[in-house]
């Protein structure tokens, strides 16, 4: 039987010219995609296939803890880091 997990990532999207990034800062990881729609069905799939992979070779709670996600106790979900802002920040160099 297949390991399954269900979590929820938090994902930022942004156009750059002609097409859509997807970011989840939670994964490091981006996809992107000709429309906004495709984007989100791309980093679905990152997302899916990169929790399948550390379910697979069982590095699970090393990867998400390095990515300071916190174990809920007594289960076996995860919680992502929380954002709690997103914004400009002007910077002189």
């Amino acid at each position: 039987m297949k390991a399954r997990m269900k979590i929820n990532v938090p994902v930022s999207y942004f156009k750059e010219d002609k097409s859509f990034v997807a970011y989840t800062p939670a994964l490091d990881l981006s996809s992107a995609g000709k429309t906004l729609k495709e984007a989100e069905k791309n980093i679905a799939e990152a997302v899916s296939i990169f929790m399948e992979e550390i379910l697979i070779h069982g590095t699970v709670d090393e990867v998400l803890s390095s990515l300071g996600w916190k174990k809920i106790s007594k289960t076996s979900q995860w919680m992502p880091p929380i954002f709690v802002s997103h914004g400009m920040l002007p910077v002189t160099v």
